[in-house]
This record gives C-alpha cells, structure tokens and sequence, in this order.
C-alpha cells in the first residue's frame, strides 16, 4: 500500500518513514502543506499520515481541501495537539483516525491496519480468498494450508488485489502503490510481478481488463 506521510520533523518524519518502509509500506515523504495538497491533486495514495502543525499550509486546510474534492483516502491525523477540541476539529473536518505525539510505531501500523479494513468494509484481520489467507499484520501468505514466500512488492500486489476483489484496478494505480517517487520502475515491472502472482496462485486468479488494468474476482461464496 502507498502512504503519503506529511510531516515537517525531520527527525520523526524520517523515523516514520524507515518503520512504515520496514513494515512493507510504499512511503512518499512531503514537509509542507502546500506539496501535500499539490500531490493529493494528482497523485493516488492508499494511505495518509498527515501533521496538523505544517509550514505553508495547514493539515486541517490539507485535510478539507482533501474531502471537498471528494476524495475518501483513508486519514489519520499526527499531531503534537492532544486537546479535546483539536481531536473533535480533525474528526469533523473528516479525519478517520487520530494519533497523538509521540506515538508507537507498532500502534501506527496497527491503527493503519484498522483503517484499511474499514476502508474495504472488512471486519476480519485476516484476508480470506478462496484457497488464499493474507496476514497485512505478520505479512504471512498461505494458499492451500501451506505458506508461500513473496517478495515485498508481490505481496503489496496481493495484498490489493484481495482488498479490491471484483474491482478493476488501473495499471496507474497499481503501478503507484507499489512504487514511490524516485524509485526507478521498469517499463514491464508491473507484469512481472502479476505473472510471478499467476505462477504461485494460477494463471486465471488475475485477470486482464485488455487497455485498463488487471482485477481479481469475488471471492467465491462457501455456501
């Protein structure tokens, strides 16, 4: 998953993004307002990590900018501001999540998690596709009972697609959520990574959607 953390401390703002990176996250780092509100326009994140207290532009202004363009990116707020109102203000400004500083990088991630779940209308923690059971928390794959080792980005793949089952997902936001910016992408990077995916789990579990993207099918009923 692609996370956009905004945040203007250098110090936390780098430790962040090493854990979210460690944790198997594609993180895209901006210090000000400004820049975050200028890549929401025009970029596609999965997950955002978002300061109040910016430079330029604040993360409440980033934040109402961000839903009156309607736009439902999952958001949780980071801030040193722990005060009753300033935690109602983010909520209603549209705000999913809040985490006060300083905060545990596990209870980050964990709270991430939950809104991923949210997000895709899952209660369960575990994903669950026909013969295939995906752990986001221990980044463990099983398919048939047995466990299956992925590389970082084909499990990020996986773990989308499952998250989208019986959706279409354009190759764009495939290709952004598995890489950040800098990060040097080959032209057929994203095919690889589906036939690797195709050759694990079978070669209809993905399917092409000819000039859009690639989908997963629902998953099938066990009743």
């Amino acid at each position: 998953m692609r996370i956009l953390l905004v945040e203007d401390d250098e110090l936390l703002g780098e430790g962040t993004r090493k854990g979210l990176a460690q944790d198997g996250y594609t993180v895209d780092w901006i210090r000000d307002g400004e820049q975050a509100d200028h890549a929401l326009k025009s970029e596609i994140f999965d997950l955002i990590v978002l300061d109040l207290g910016l430079p330029k532009l604040s993360g409440i202004t980033v934040l109402e900018n961000l839903r009156e363009r309607g736009q439902a990116t999952p958001v949780l707020i980071l801030t040193a501001r722990d005060s009753i109102g300033d935690r109602v203000m983010g909520l209603d400004k549209g705000a999913d999540d809040y985490l006060t500083k300083p905060f545990n990088l596990d209870e980050l991630f964990a709270r991430l998690r939950a809104l991923q779940r949210r997000f895709a209308d899952r209660a369960a923690p575990i994903l669950v596709h026909n013969d295939i059971s995906l752990d986001p928390a221990s980044h463990v794959v099983h398919y048939k009972g047995e466990p299956v080792n992925l590389s970082r980005r084909e499990f990020a793949l996986l773990h989308i697609l499952l998250e989208n089952a019986g959706r279409v997902l354009s190759r764009e936001h495939l290709t952004q959520s598995l890489y950040g910016w800098g990060e040097e992408v080959d032209s057929n990077a994203l095919e690889v990574h589906v036939h690797n995916l195709r050759k694990r789990f079978g070669q209809n579990f993905i399917r092409t959607v000819r000039g859009i993207g690639y989908t997963v099918e629902k998953r099938l009923s066990s009743t």
